[in-house]
């Protein structure tokens, strides 16, 4: 098992070192900017740590970029999203490229994967 306190000073260095598209997405997810939902970025939840999440809404969302289609990052991923849904969540996942070109699609696509909205 991993260090507590190791998981999170990687979270910290990854809020810092963000991708463009992981940067695009939280200017419209910080400060409950979106539907008034408070989300967190990096954020450890057991062993993996989540690029945005809302425990509010039980919504963990991922954003990925091409070395995703690899095969053991697919095995790596889909293990990740089980873990993850058993504890509850809903996970979405959205290419880099998909943000950068849609962001207002993908926002769209959160709108209608979020319970209650």
């Amino acid at each position: 098992m991993k260090n507590i306190l190791s998981e999170l000073q990687f979270a910290r260095g990854l809020r810092k070192t963000q991708t463009k598209a992981e940067s695009l997405i939280w200017q419209k997810l910080r400060a409950k900017r979106f539907e008034g939902i408070k989300f967190k970025r990096q954020q450890p939840i057991g062993e993996y740590i989540v690029d945005f999440i809302s425990f509010e809404k039980m919504l963990v969302i991922e954003i990925d970029g091409g070395q995703h289609n690899e095969d053991k990052w697919i095995l790596h991923d889909t293990e990740r999203k089980l873990y993850l849904e058993g504890l509850g969540y809903t996970v979405l996942r959205f290419w880099n490229n998909e943000v950068i070109d849609n962001i207002e699609g993908v926002f769209e696509k959160l709108k209608t994967s979020i319970p209650s909205l």
